[in-house]
């Protein structure tokens, strides 16, 4: 089995081939990966629909690995995982790089699917992590979203930010 930690935080970028090589690794059991890969949007892809020049992601070191643990602890009694891997950026991005992965193995397709969307609707909404994007008008924190909160009350957790 992966002696892989299951959260990074990090301001470097990630392989994500690399990635998902570990968290297989030497786990025979293994009949799944299931992984999704957020970036930053560029275009007129910004809250307020203007241009997105950069991001800049902040944390609260500790506490955001903690929450991200707890939260992946919930997707193993939730689904039949094997393993998780969480890795998420901080610091100023540009449009075009990667910001997060989220990765599950488990035997079957179904419950790799399911575990990994569960993480990521969780970390849309309730990982503490602040954005902020910079646009032609200026800089703006971006708050949570309506339909992030929805993804996340279709697994019974209610948004803490609603």
């Amino acid at each position: 089995m992966s002696r892989l930690p299951r959260v990074a935080i990090q301001t470097a970028d990630f392989d994500v081939s690399a990635e998902l090589a570990a968290l297989r690794a030497h786990d025979r059991r293994v009949g799944a990966v299931c992984s999704f890969v957020g970036t930053v949007r560029g275009g007129n892809e910004g809250n307020n629909g203007a241009p997105v020049l950069s991001m800049e992601l902040e944390h609260y070191p500790g506490m955001t690995e903690r929450a991200i643990e707890a939260m992946i602890d919930q997707a193993h009694q939730r689904f039949d995982l094997y393993g998780a891997r969480v890795v998420h950026r901080v610091g100023l991005l540009q449009p075009g790089e990667q910001i997060v992965l989220v990765a599950v193995t488990s035997a079957h397709r179904g419950q790799s699917f399911l575990g990994c969307e569960f993480l990521m609707d969780y970390l849309k909404t309730q990982a503490p992590f602040w954005k902020k994007e910079q646009t032609p008008q200026g800089a703006q924190w971006v708050d949570a979203r309506v339909s992030d909160d929805a993804a996340l009350a279709r697994w019974g957790i209610e948004a803490r930010n609603a």
